[in-house]
Parts: C-alpha cells; sequence; structure tokens
C-alpha cells in the first residue's frame, strides 16, 4: 500500500510540535516549582509524615502551594503538557493512517507512544492529587529528552510493516509493551525523587543540617512517604500489563516461529526486566527491603528495560532485529 506522504508530514509536524509545547511546559512547571511557597497539609490528610524543622517535630509534606505568578506558571506548564499529549496522539493517529497500520512499528514509535504514556500516566496523577503538579517538570524533561533523541537518532520514514510484523499480535503485543513501559518511566522518575527526598529527609532529622546535593530539590519535594507510595502504586498497575506482554510475545512467537521461547536476547532481557520487577514487588513486603533498597530495585528495573529498547535492539543481532524496529 502507498502511504499517504501528506499525512505522513503533518504527523512528523505535530511531533516536533509536541516538543516544543512541552519544552514550555517545562519552563512553566520550573516556574512553579521555583516561584511557589511550601505548604502543609491538614493532619487529617494521609500523605502525611513527621520530620524535623528546627528542631521541632511537625508535619510536612513539602507540598508547593502557589499565587500569584508561580500558580499561572504552574497553570501553562500543565496546559501545555495537556496540548502536547493531545498533539502526540494526533502524531501517532495521522502516522498510523498515512500508512494504513497501528502507529507502534518501529522504535521510534514506540519511543513517542511510551512518553504519551507517561505523560497521561502524569495528568491523571495530578487530576488524583493536584498538589503534586509542580513535580511534573521532572516527568517532562526526560520525556523531551527521549523525543529529542527519538527523533534524531531513530526516526523512521512512515512505512507499511516489514512482512515479519503483519499479525494482530502486533496490536497486541507492543502495545501493552508500550503501556507497561510507560509507566515504569513515571515510577523510575518518582523513584529517583523519592530517593532525593529521602536523603533530604534523613539529613535534616539525623544530622539536623540540609545535605548540599539536594539543598535546591528537597524541602520543596513531595513526603518521601507519598513518593514511596507511588512508586509502588505505579509498578504494581504496570507489572501485570508488563507480564501479559511477555506472554503475548511467547504466543506470537510460537505463530511465528514455531515455539514459544527460545533466549533470543530480547526475550531473555523482557524476562530479566520482569524478574527485576517482580524482586521489586517481593522487596516491598519484606520489612527488611522496604525504602531505599526496595528503590534501588526499581531503578534497576527500569535500566533493564532501557538497556532492552536501546542496547538490544540496536547492538545485538536476534529474531527481534528488523532494521532498527522493536
Amino acid at each position: 500500500m502507498a502511504v499517504n506522504d501528506s499525512l505522513a508530514a503533518l504527523s512528523d509536524s505535530a511531533f516536533t510540535a509536541s516538543i516544543v509545547t512541552y519544552s514550555v511546559g517545562v519552563v512553566g512547571f520550573a516556574g512553579e516549582y521555583a516561584f511557589g511557597r511550601r505548604g502543609r497539609v491538614a493532619r487529617t490528610s494521609s500523605e502525611q509524615t513527621t520530620v524535623v524543622d528546627g528542631g521541632s517535630n511537625r508535619t510536612d509534606t513539602a507540598t508547593v502551594t502557589t499565587s500569584g505568578p508561580g500558580q499561572r506558571l504552574g497553570v501553562v506548564g500543565l496546559a501545555c503538557t495537556v496540548l502536547g499529549a493531545g498533539l502526540q496522539i494526533v502524531s501517532l493517529v495521522l502516522r498510523g493512517v498515512a500508512t494504513d497500520r497501528v502507529p507502534w512499528g518501529n522504535m521510534f514509535e514506540f519511543a513517542s507512544g511510551v512518553v504519551l504514556v507517561t505523560v497521561l500516566s502524569f495528568l491523571w496523577l495530578v487530576w488524583q492529587a493536584p498538589r503534586l503538579r509542580h513535580v511534573g517538570v521532572f516527568v517532562l524533561i526526560p520525556g523531551v529528552f527521549v523525543l529529542v533523541y527519538a527523533g534524531l537518532k531513530l526516526y523512521a520514514d512512515a512505512a507499511p510493516l516489514v512482512a515479519a510484523l503483519r499479525s494482530y499480535w502486533l496490536v497486541i503485543h507492543v502495545a501493552a509493551a508500550i503501556i507497561a513501559t510507560g509507566v515504569f518511566m513515571l515510577s523510575f522518575v518518582v523513584t529517583v525523587l523519592y530517593l532525593v527526598r529521602q536523603r533530604y529527609e534523613r539529613g535534616v532529622i539525623e544530622a539536623g543540617s540540609m545535605p548540599r546535593p539536594v539543598a535546591a530539590l528537597g524541602p520543596r519535594l513531595p513526603a518521601a512517604a507519598v513518593l514511596d507510595r507511588l512508586s509502588y502504586r505505579t509498578v504494581a498497575f504496570a507489572f501485570p500489563i508488563w507480564t501479559f506482554a511477555v506472554i503475548a510475545g511467547a504466543i506470537w512467537a510460537e505463530s511465528a516461529w514455531g515455539r514459544f521461547w527460545g533466549w533470543d536476547p530480547k526475550e531473555t532481557w523482557a524476562l530479566i526486566a520482569w524478574l527485576v520487577y517482580a524482586g521489586y514487588l517481593h522487596a516491598r513486603a519484606t520489612a527488611g527491603w522496604k525504602g531505599v533498597k526496595a528503590a534501588r530495585i526499581n531503578l534497576l528495573g527500569f535500566f533493564a528495560m532501557t538497556f532492552n529498547f536501546l542496547i538490544v535492539n540496536m547492538v545485538v543481532s536476534g529474531l527481534h532485529s528488523y532494521s532498527g524496529l522493536t
């Protein structure tokens, strides 16, 4: 089938516009983060934790409340995030229509889909807890980086699928992988913020002074307990989807290659990532491995996901090597 070049060009334009819009959103969220004043949630809130400030105990979630310029910049950041997500959706839909296939048939489209899921997950989080809006700067920065990298290094012209990918399992397997990876990416960001905030709280409680590396970020981040809970819940949500993606991939492999599992490099690293995240969830249920130790396992899980996407796809040769396709 011939590709509709006009729609493909519009898709690329929407993709570029989404990067620009997200970048403006980064500025808006950064302004809210910088100019908002730190506030506290009522004691009846479940999002509270106790830290020491100036020698006295108090309940503090380090939630940023804003008025004036901070509030307006936060609204701009959120509006740009919504608009950027809309432009990404338009980009993917137009590419799908232009090629008459699902728009996740190569690494470029996969990366775009992952960022879209991450952003939509963050928007859902903000809808549930508006006080967390200011952390959007830490979500959009890696999102913009991934999109720029995808546009510069992973870009592929809109084209029909290669024969090996023309299966309804592409719709099922890769869609599940995109959703899981996008949510895992959000969990990765939240976990990094948790480690920063946890170091701040530990420094305030134990040393009575703020650690220098987190002096700028720590006080304004949500409480470590809140971030820890969010990172766990996002992994708990994404893990069954990733499990389904691995199973669907095995079923597709049996249909395409006559075996469910062949220890192909991509299959192997998908299993490694699954085992690491399973270990994280188990660690959360083990008293001695909660907190920082479990968070490090979570980071290791996303490293395995990233290695599988970049190194295995681009460097290692295997049955999943379709000239840069996922």
